[in-house]
Formats: C-alpha cells, sequence, structure tokens
C-alpha cells in the first residue's frame, strides 16, 4: 500500500468530531513547520528520497506524503502522489507564487500569513495575487451591457457600436 494511500485511510480512520479536530489541528502545526523552513531557507527545490525528506522536515512518512499532496499544484511538474513509497525519489520545484495563490486558495491563514513571506514576495505582490485570487472567484456575466465598453476594442459604448 502507497504512503498516499495510507495517508487516506488515516485521515478517514477517525470516528468523532472530537479526534478529526485534533487531527487536523496536529497536520496542521506540522505544515506550518514545514512551510516555515521552507520559506525561511527559500530552496525551492525538494529532492531527495520521501524518507530523507520526511526525516529532514522531522514529519512522519505517511504525513509527508499528505503535505506532499497539500502542496503538488505549487510545483513546476506534479508528483505521481498515489505511487509515493519511502524510496521513491522525488524531485519537488515549488513555484513560490503559485504556493501563495493556492494557500489563500485553501484558506489556509496560517501559511499565507506567515512572517516569511515579506523576504520572497512583496507586499504589494502578495496584494496582486490577492486581488487575482479574488476574482478569480468572482461570478462574471458573460452579457454586455448597453453603457459597457463595447468588447470589440473600439473605445466606444456597446450601444453606440455593435449593439447599435
Amino acid at each position: 500500500m502507497s504512503l498516499y494511500q495510507r495517508w487516506n485511510e488515516l485521515v478517514d480512520s477517525h470516528r468523532s468530531q472530537r479526534d478529526v479536530n485534533d487531527f487536523w489541528e496536529s497536520y496542521f502545526d506540522k505544515e506550518k513547520e514545514c512551510y516555515t523552513t521552507i520559506l525561511a531557507r527559500q530552496n525551492w527545490n525538494l529532492e531527495g528520497r520521501v524518507a530523507e525528506l520526511a526525516q529532514a522536515f522531522e514529519m512522519d512518512p505517511v504525513w509527508f506524503a499528505g503535505f506532499l499532496d497539500g502542496m503538488n499544484t505549487s510545483l513546476t511538474e506534479q508528483l505521481n502522489i498515489e505511487e509515493l513509497e519511502l524510496d521513491t525519489q522525488v524531485q519537488a520545484i515549488i513555484k513560490p507564487e503559485k504556493l501563495y495563490f493556492n494557500m489563500l486558495n485553501a484558506k489556509a491563514d496560517w501559511l499565507y500569513n506567515l512572517p516569511q513571506w515579506d523576504s520572497i514576495l512583496s507586499a504589494e505582490r502578495r496584494k496582486e495575487l490577492n486581488q487575482e485570487y479574488r476574482s478569480s472567484k468572482m461570478a462574471r456575466s458573460t452579457k454586455v451591457g448597453r453603457n459597457e465598453p463595447c468588447p470589440c476594442g473600439s473605445g466606444k459604448k456597446y450601444k453606440k457600436c455593435c449593439g447599435a
């Protein structure tokens, strides 16, 4: 059974809501430690065997598989999480801006508010990424209003251009 399958079993094994909450609280604490280390070092390349990387981050390998799953969409090339074993060689190159954006998407304020981000992304760039995230979640109408600029790019109002 792969580490990822064991991770999913571990996640699903909690019966009471209190057990679930305790599990995620302890995982999020460990996750925060890992990201604090990664951001402080600004080493965007995680390379090595899964067992070695888990040990370097002082994490159980099964939990580390869950951690890799959480950051997988922030990598230049996604890992095959389903097949992770202790001896699987990993080369994960993290894209910091994508990581920050995904932290916003996960609503992980304990991660995107880490002070280590200050030396990686300027406050202005983080604000831009925040705006990009918010605008990506907004519903948009495909209908053009009469008094809106014409989508053809003429600079005229729609009613005086293509809507006439």
